[in-house]
């Protein structure tokens, strides 16, 4: 079951988890409050269903909200998520294959809108 959590971070502040299962598949930078977290997830289940999906490796380019598909320092991919004013709203892990890159943010995009939300914090 797809769900997004919002969990205590360091320094009182808050964090989005958006797990399937038991898998942490995206998490957001914190916040310094529990309203700031509450947006970012209000934000991706408004906006993930039409965002396009840009791979960055191949040059691609994209504006407004958009899942980037790009390379990480070691070689492997990941996703974030891009609002339109150009802030990270959530990134993944690091996977050795593009396509399981691309299954997480098609999974986002798809399960968000109805996911619930658990508060942890």
């Amino acid at each position: 079951m797809h769900k997004f959590k919002i969990v205590k971070a360091a320094n009182d502040q808050f964090r989005v988890q958006f797990s399937y299962n038991s898998e942490i598949m995206v998490w957001s930078e914190n916040y310094a409050s529990k309203a700031s977290a509450r947006n970012c997830v209000d934000s991706i289940k408004k906006h993930a269903p039409d965002a396009a999906i840009v791979d960055l490796s191949q040059e691609e380019t994209g504006t407004g909200y958009r899942f980037e598909i790009d390379k990480a320092k070691n070689g492997e991919t990941f996703v974030r998520f891009r609002a339109a004013n150009g802030e990270i709203m959530v990134r993944s892990e690091t996977y050795s294959s593009k396509s399981s890159a691309k299954n997480c943010a098609e999974s986002v995009r798809k399960n968000a809108p109805d996911a619930p939300v658990e508060d942890e914090a």
